[in-house]
Protein backbone atom coordinates (compact mmCIF):
# COMPACT_ATOMS: atom_id res chain seq x y z
CA UNK A 1 0.00 0.00 0.00
CA UNK A 2 1.51 3.48 -1.09
CA UNK A 3 0.80 6.57 1.20
CA UNK A 4 0.99 9.75 -0.39
CA UNK A 5 2.30 13.08 1.48
CA UNK A 6 2.55 15.95 0.07
CA UNK A 7 5.42 19.20 1.27
CA UNK A 8 3.83 22.41 2.14
CA UNK A 9 6.93 24.97 2.84
CA UNK A 10 8.94 22.12 1.58
CA UNK A 11 11.98 24.18 1.82
CA UNK A 12 14.76 21.48 0.65
CA UNK A 13 12.68 18.56 1.12
CA UNK A 14 13.48 17.71 4.71
CA UNK A 15 10.09 16.01 5.38
CA UNK A 16 10.76 14.00 1.83
CA UNK A 17 13.59 12.66 3.42
CA UNK A 18 12.31 11.79 6.33
CA UNK A 19 9.92 9.61 5.10
CA UNK A 20 11.82 8.12 2.73
CA UNK A 21 13.41 6.04 4.95
CA UNK A 22 9.95 4.13 4.28
CA UNK A 23 9.16 1.84 1.40
CA UNK A 24 5.52 2.86 1.54
CA UNK A 25 5.58 6.39 0.94
CA UNK A 26 5.45 8.54 -1.85
CA UNK A 27 5.26 12.45 -2.59
CA UNK A 28 2.96 13.90 -4.82
CA UNK A 29 3.38 17.36 -4.70
CA UNK A 30 6.32 19.85 -2.80
CA UNK A 31 5.57 23.74 -2.71
CA UNK A 32 7.84 26.31 -1.84
CA UNK A 33 8.25 30.35 -3.33
CA UNK A 34 12.16 30.39 -3.57
CA UNK A 35 14.30 29.76 -6.27
CA UNK A 36 17.22 28.46 -4.71
CA UNK A 37 15.71 26.04 -2.43
CA UNK A 38 14.52 24.53 -5.90
CA UNK A 39 17.77 23.96 -7.63
CA UNK A 40 18.72 22.09 -3.91
CA UNK A 41 15.64 20.33 -3.71
CA UNK A 42 15.40 19.01 -7.24
CA UNK A 43 19.05 18.02 -7.29
CA UNK A 44 17.98 16.17 -4.32
CA UNK A 45 14.57 14.12 -5.58
CA UNK A 46 12.89 13.09 -8.55
CA UNK A 47 9.72 14.89 -8.44
CA UNK A 48 10.23 18.46 -8.51
CA UNK A 49 9.66 21.55 -6.27
CA UNK A 50 6.66 23.87 -7.59
CA UNK A 51 7.19 27.29 -6.74
CA UNK A 52 4.68 29.53 -6.31
CA UNK A 53 2.93 32.07 -3.65
CA UNK A 54 1.19 29.32 -1.31
CA UNK A 55 -1.51 31.79 -1.23
CA UNK A 56 -2.17 31.34 -5.21
CA UNK A 57 -2.04 27.99 -5.22
CA UNK A 58 -5.89 26.42 -6.15
CA UNK A 59 -6.36 23.02 -4.07
CA UNK A 60 -7.71 21.71 -7.19
CA UNK A 61 -4.13 21.67 -8.73
CA UNK A 62 -2.95 19.53 -5.54
CA UNK A 63 -2.80 16.02 -5.79
CA UNK A 64 -5.20 13.91 -3.51
CA UNK A 65 -3.12 13.20 -0.49
CA UNK A 66 -2.71 11.06 2.81
CA UNK A 67 -0.27 13.14 4.58
CA UNK A 68 0.33 16.09 4.30
CA UNK A 69 3.31 18.30 6.15
CA UNK A 70 4.48 21.84 6.55
CA UNK A 71 7.41 23.63 8.46
CA UNK A 72 5.67 26.53 8.36
CA UNK A 73 7.09 29.82 8.38
CA UNK A 74 8.11 30.59 12.02
CA UNK A 75 9.91 33.86 11.90
CA UNK A 76 6.39 35.57 12.90
CA UNK A 77 6.41 33.54 16.07
CA UNK A 78 10.14 33.89 17.07
CA UNK A 79 11.91 35.88 19.59
CA UNK A 80 14.28 36.98 15.99
CA UNK A 81 11.19 37.98 14.15
CA UNK A 82 9.96 40.31 16.87
CA UNK A 83 7.01 38.08 17.01
CA UNK A 84 4.39 39.58 15.68
CA UNK A 85 2.06 36.52 14.90
CA UNK A 86 -0.47 36.64 12.79
CA UNK A 87 0.09 40.65 12.18
CA UNK A 88 2.48 39.17 10.17
CA UNK A 89 2.06 38.11 6.68
CA UNK A 90 4.23 34.96 7.53
CA UNK A 91 2.21 34.16 10.69
CA UNK A 92 -0.71 34.39 8.37
CA UNK A 93 0.19 31.51 5.87
CA UNK A 94 -0.71 29.14 8.81
CA UNK A 95 -4.58 29.81 7.59
CA UNK A 96 -3.27 28.42 3.74
CA UNK A 97 -2.87 25.31 5.46
CA UNK A 98 -5.81 25.07 7.24
CA UNK A 99 -7.31 26.30 3.43
CA UNK A 100 -5.57 23.05 1.91
CA UNK A 101 -6.66 20.84 4.71
CA UNK A 102 -10.59 21.92 4.44
CA UNK A 103 -10.56 21.09 0.68
CA UNK A 104 -8.13 18.34 0.41
CA UNK A 105 -8.41 16.25 3.90
CA UNK A 106 -5.83 13.92 4.41
CA UNK A 107 -5.98 11.46 7.30
CA UNK A 108 -2.99 12.95 8.73
CA UNK A 109 -0.80 15.92 8.90
CA UNK A 110 2.61 16.70 10.89
CA UNK A 111 3.30 20.47 11.49
CA UNK A 112 6.52 21.85 12.66
CA UNK A 113 7.59 25.24 14.17
CA UNK A 114 9.57 26.97 16.83
CA UNK A 115 8.92 26.56 20.57
CA UNK A 116 7.93 30.02 20.95
CA UNK A 117 4.86 29.12 18.83
CA UNK A 118 3.14 27.60 22.28
CA UNK A 119 3.68 30.35 24.52
CA UNK A 120 3.43 33.51 21.72
CA UNK A 121 0.63 35.86 23.07
CA UNK A 122 0.44 34.27 26.12
CA UNK A 123 -0.46 31.05 24.43
CA UNK A 124 -3.58 32.64 22.62
CA UNK A 125 -2.03 32.08 18.93
CA UNK A 126 -1.62 28.31 19.97
CA UNK A 127 -5.55 28.44 21.37
CA UNK A 128 -6.32 29.81 17.56
CA UNK A 129 -4.00 27.50 15.97
CA UNK A 130 -5.43 24.64 17.75
CA UNK A 131 -9.31 25.49 17.85
CA UNK A 132 -8.85 25.80 13.76
CA UNK A 133 -7.66 21.79 13.46
CA UNK A 134 -10.02 20.86 15.86
CA UNK A 135 -13.17 22.64 13.81
CA UNK A 136 -12.49 20.54 10.50
CA UNK A 137 -12.69 17.23 12.83
CA UNK A 138 -8.70 16.09 13.55
CA UNK A 139 -7.77 14.69 16.51
CA UNK A 140 -4.43 16.53 18.01
CA UNK A 141 -1.46 15.74 19.66
CA UNK A 142 1.79 18.12 20.00
CA UNK A 143 5.33 17.85 21.85
CA UNK A 144 7.94 20.07 21.72
CA UNK A 145 11.42 17.89 20.76
CA UNK A 146 14.86 18.81 20.95
CA UNK A 147 16.85 17.41 18.40
CA UNK A 148 20.25 16.93 21.34
CA UNK A 149 17.88 14.04 22.63
CA UNK A 150 18.01 11.91 19.13
CA UNK A 151 21.30 11.37 18.91
CA UNK A 152 22.55 14.80 16.82
CA UNK A 153 24.51 17.60 19.23
CA UNK A 154 22.45 20.58 18.00
CA UNK A 155 20.31 21.99 20.91
CA UNK A 156 17.11 22.61 18.41
CA UNK A 157 13.69 22.55 20.21
CA UNK A 158 10.69 22.63 18.24
CA UNK A 159 7.07 22.07 18.68
CA UNK A 160 5.50 19.23 16.43
CA UNK A 161 1.81 19.28 16.05
CA UNK A 162 0.33 15.95 14.67
CA UNK A 163 -3.04 15.80 13.40
CA UNK A 164 -5.44 12.24 12.88
CA UNK A 165 -8.74 12.08 11.54
CA UNK A 166 -9.19 8.58 13.17
CA UNK A 167 -9.67 8.83 16.34
CA UNK A 168 -8.48 6.01 17.83
CA UNK A 169 -5.19 6.07 15.83
CA UNK A 170 -4.98 9.20 17.93
CA UNK A 171 -5.64 7.64 21.21
CA UNK A 172 -2.39 4.92 20.26
CA UNK A 173 0.12 7.48 19.15
CA UNK A 174 2.78 8.20 20.91
CA UNK A 175 5.42 10.48 20.91
CA UNK A 176 8.71 9.15 20.41
CA UNK A 177 11.16 8.44 23.59
CA UNK A 178 14.69 10.42 23.69
CA UNK A 179 17.52 8.57 22.27
CA UNK A 180 20.86 7.54 24.11
CA UNK A 181 23.25 9.91 22.66
CA UNK A 182 26.16 8.20 21.56
CA UNK A 183 27.72 10.57 18.87
CA UNK A 184 29.24 14.43 19.85
CA UNK A 185 30.09 17.33 17.39
CA UNK A 186 33.28 15.58 15.95
CA UNK A 187 31.10 12.86 14.32
CA UNK A 188 29.54 15.38 12.29
CA UNK A 189 32.47 17.18 11.52
CA UNK A 190 34.48 17.34 8.01
CA UNK A 191 38.08 16.40 8.20
CA UNK A 192 39.59 19.15 5.84
CA UNK A 193 38.01 22.01 5.71
CA UNK A 194 38.43 25.04 2.68
CA UNK A 195 40.46 27.68 4.34
CA UNK A 196 37.89 30.29 3.58
CA UNK A 197 35.81 28.93 6.73
CA UNK A 198 38.90 30.21 9.08
CA UNK A 199 39.03 33.30 11.09
CA UNK A 200 42.42 35.44 10.56
CA UNK A 201 41.00 38.35 12.48
CA UNK A 202 42.85 39.52 15.62
CA UNK A 203 39.63 40.54 17.47
CA UNK A 204 38.08 37.44 17.14
CA UNK A 205 41.27 36.15 18.49
CA UNK A 206 41.40 38.38 21.43
CA UNK A 207 38.14 37.52 22.11
CA UNK A 208 38.55 33.97 21.98
CA UNK A 209 41.65 33.45 23.97
CA UNK A 210 40.11 33.24 27.29
CA UNK A 211 37.44 31.09 26.29
CA UNK A 212 38.29 28.57 24.00
CA UNK A 213 40.40 25.59 25.65
CA UNK A 214 38.69 22.61 23.79
CA UNK A 215 39.41 21.83 20.63
CA UNK A 216 36.27 20.91 18.35
CA UNK A 217 34.13 22.22 21.13
CA UNK A 218 31.53 24.13 19.77
CA UNK A 219 30.81 27.83 20.53
CA UNK A 220 28.77 30.74 19.22
CA UNK A 221 29.66 34.52 17.76
CA UNK A 222 27.22 36.42 19.05
CA UNK A 223 27.06 40.06 20.10
CA UNK A 224 30.62 40.22 20.39
CA UNK A 225 30.73 37.78 22.31
CA UNK A 226 31.66 34.13 22.56
CA UNK A 227 29.58 31.67 24.42
CA UNK A 228 30.16 27.59 24.84
CA UNK A 229 27.48 25.73 24.50
CA UNK A 230 26.27 23.85 26.78
CA UNK A 231 26.88 20.22 26.67
CA UNK A 232 29.29 20.24 23.52
CA UNK A 233 26.52 20.34 21.36
CA UNK A 234 25.85 22.63 19.13
CA UNK A 235 23.58 25.92 19.03
CA UNK A 236 20.07 25.95 17.50
CA UNK A 237 21.24 26.27 13.73
CA UNK A 238 18.94 29.44 12.25
CA UNK A 239 17.44 30.48 9.23
CA UNK A 240 19.27 34.03 9.21
CA UNK A 241 22.61 32.09 10.85
CA UNK A 242 23.43 35.54 11.28
CA UNK A 243 25.51 33.75 14.09
CA UNK A 244 27.23 30.48 11.96
CA UNK A 245 28.50 28.12 15.23
CA UNK A 246 32.06 28.29 15.34
CA UNK A 247 34.72 25.52 16.26
CA UNK A 248 38.56 25.52 17.11
CA UNK A 249 40.58 22.71 15.54
CA UNK A 250 44.12 21.73 14.78
CA UNK A 251 44.28 24.56 11.97
CA UNK A 252 42.29 27.62 13.76
CA UNK A 253 39.06 28.96 14.77
CA UNK A 254 36.34 28.38 12.02
CA UNK A 255 32.67 28.56 11.41
CA UNK A 256 30.96 25.18 10.69
CA UNK A 257 30.56 24.45 7.19
CA UNK A 258 27.12 24.23 5.45
CA UNK A 259 28.06 20.45 5.24
CA UNK A 260 28.59 20.28 8.74
CA UNK A 261 25.17 22.02 9.06
CA UNK A 262 23.57 19.44 7.33
CA UNK A 263 24.86 16.83 8.77
CA UNK A 264 24.01 18.51 11.95
CA UNK A 265 20.17 18.19 11.03
CA UNK A 266 20.39 14.47 10.12
CA UNK A 267 20.93 14.48 6.12
CA UNK A 268 23.00 11.86 4.55
CA UNK A 269 26.45 12.40 3.25
CA UNK A 270 24.92 11.78 -0.01
CA UNK A 271 22.59 14.81 -0.08
CA UNK A 272 23.39 17.12 -2.95
CA UNK A 273 24.45 20.85 -1.64
CA UNK A 274 25.79 22.29 -5.14
CA UNK A 275 25.04 24.60 -7.42
CA UNK A 276 24.14 27.99 -4.77
CA UNK A 277 26.21 29.98 -2.45
CA UNK A 278 27.08 29.70 0.75
CA UNK A 279 24.71 32.17 2.41
CA UNK A 280 21.69 30.61 0.49
CA UNK A 281 23.14 26.72 1.93
CA UNK A 282 23.09 28.06 5.63
CA UNK A 283 19.92 29.53 5.25
CA UNK A 284 18.41 26.33 3.76
CA UNK A 285 19.58 24.46 6.41
CA UNK A 286 18.11 26.56 9.22
CA UNK A 287 15.18 26.72 8.27
CA UNK A 288 14.68 23.05 7.94
CA UNK A 289 13.41 20.13 9.98
CA UNK A 290 15.68 17.50 11.61
CA UNK A 291 15.55 14.26 9.44
CA UNK A 292 16.11 12.04 12.24
CA UNK A 293 13.20 13.66 14.32
CA UNK A 294 10.45 13.13 11.87
CA UNK A 295 11.98 9.71 11.12
CA UNK A 296 11.40 8.98 14.65
CA UNK A 297 7.62 10.25 14.70
CA UNK A 298 6.49 8.68 11.44
CA UNK A 299 7.76 5.33 12.98
CA UNK A 300 5.35 6.25 15.83
CA UNK A 301 2.32 6.83 13.81
CA UNK A 302 3.04 3.85 11.25
CA UNK A 303 4.17 0.87 13.68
Amino acid sequence: MTIKFIELFAGVGGFHLAFKHRDEFKCVYANDNNKFTKITYDNNFTNKLTIADIRTVNSNDIPNHDVLTAGFPCQSFSVAGLKKGFSDVRGQLFFEIIRILKDKKPEYFILENVRNLISHDNGNTFNIIISELNKLGYYIQYSVLNTKDFDIPQNRERVYIIGFLNKSEFFSFKFPDKLPRTRNITDFLESDCDDKYYYNGKYLYDKLVDKVIKKNTAYQWRFGKVVENKSNVCSTLTASMSSVPIIIDNKGIRKLTPRECFNLQGFPIDYKISGVSDSQLYRQVGNSITVKVVEKIIDSIWR
